[in-house]
């Protein structure tokens, strides 16, 4: 798939998630596989670019190019600022978020809500478009809610504004992230427009990848949540959409070593207490199917320190590796 001047592939992208796809997610995953990693969503507003949290995720220093940044807002004139903004720091491709269901977003006429005003929709896209000299992508649902499935009329306005890729998620705002995802309005949308058309939502297997591929006629799929202690998702989709194959999982050592290394890049990135609070989040992802999840969780939230946290991690891999029942080390 081809944005602008990027070459995506393989065509598995990571998608953007608050709180997850910070930069050294985005990076593990790109580095096992992912065509393209989507920055978690940032504010519009420049009275918070300065903070703390904003600064982070404005961080891209590193990052495997093409890098893809997602702004958030309503007023088309401070959503030019912040995509200009962006790409003067590091942003090769701004995506437009008004795919987000969260209620604190939603409530301030951002994310999905922007989609029950299609002229508002108009102009936000059309001042981003024309304020950056990349290319500006879009993420929305199928609409609000069940009775209001507007995707296809919101996919023509962004196409005809400019936006050079649009990502869909097979779920209106008001379903969240609960029941299915249905891809015919996707399948619907890509038949219309001439863009490159992305689908979200479900896709948790290289067979659904697949499926979804062949349903939808899309040029790529998006991986969320199936991606959360499972980066190397993307390598086996990747793999099976070029040859048909399956690849076996990663054997335990590997795993140990992935986390392992997620874990101290972490640590790096947010600091020694912030990194270890927000890596707990991640070791339950990697553990949940895991023997033991339970009293592994436990006792490695409990860790203070990036030290204890990566011994207690390893220990808990090794006893895995070695069929042992896992023990805490004093």
């Amino acid at each position: 798939m081809q944005i602008g001047p990027h070459r995506i592939e393989p065509n598995a992208i990571l998608a953007p998630m608050a709180g997850v796809t910070d930069k050294p997610f985005r990076q593990l995953c790109k580095r096992l596989g992912a065509g393209l990693a989507v920055s978690e969503m940032t504010t519009s507003d420049p009275r918070f670019w300065n903070t703390s949290k904003s600064r982070t995720r404005m961080d891209h220093d590193g990052e495997p190019a093409p890098i893809s940044v997602q702004i958030a807002g309503t007023v088309p004139a401070i959503m030019a600022d912040a995509a200009r903004h962006n790409v003067d720091h590091g942003a090769q491709i701004i995506d437009i978020n008004m795919g987000c269901p969260a209620k604190k977003v939603c409530n301030a006429w951002a994310g999905s809500a922007l989609m029950r005003d299609e002229a508002l929709v108009a102009d936000i896209v059309s001042a981003v478009v024309n304020a950056v000299d990349v290319p500006v992508t879009l993420k929305i649902r199928t609409g609000w809610d069940a009775d209001h499935r507007n995707a296809p009329a919101i996919a023509r306005i962004a196409e005809d504004c400019g936006i050079a890729a649009l990502a869909v998620h097979g779920r209106t705002r008001d379903q969240q992230y609960t029941g299915t995802a249905e891809y015919d309005t996707i399948a619907a949308i890509k038949a219309m427009l001439k863009i490159p058309v992305i689908a979200n939502g479900d896709i948790d297997s290289p067979q659904k990848a697949a499926e979804v591929l062949r349903h939808t006629g899309v040029d790529a799929v998006m991986i969320g949540r199936a991606a959360q202690g499972r980066p190397w998702i993307f390598r086996e989709i990747g793999h099976y959409l070029a040859t048909g194959e399956l690849l076996p999982p990663p054997e335990l050592p590997e795993v140990r070593e992935i986390l392992l290394g997620h874990l101290r890049a972490l640590h790096a990135f947010y600091g020694e207490v912030s990194g270890v609070r927000i890596a707990r989040k991640h070791l339950g992802w990697y553990a949940k199917d895991r023997p033991e999840n339970a009293a592994f969780r436990a006792v490695v939230n409990a860790a203070e320190t990036p030290e204890r946290q990566l011994h207690l991690t390893a220990d808990y891999f090794d006893a895995l590796i070695a069929g042992e029942s896992f023990a805490i080390a004093a």
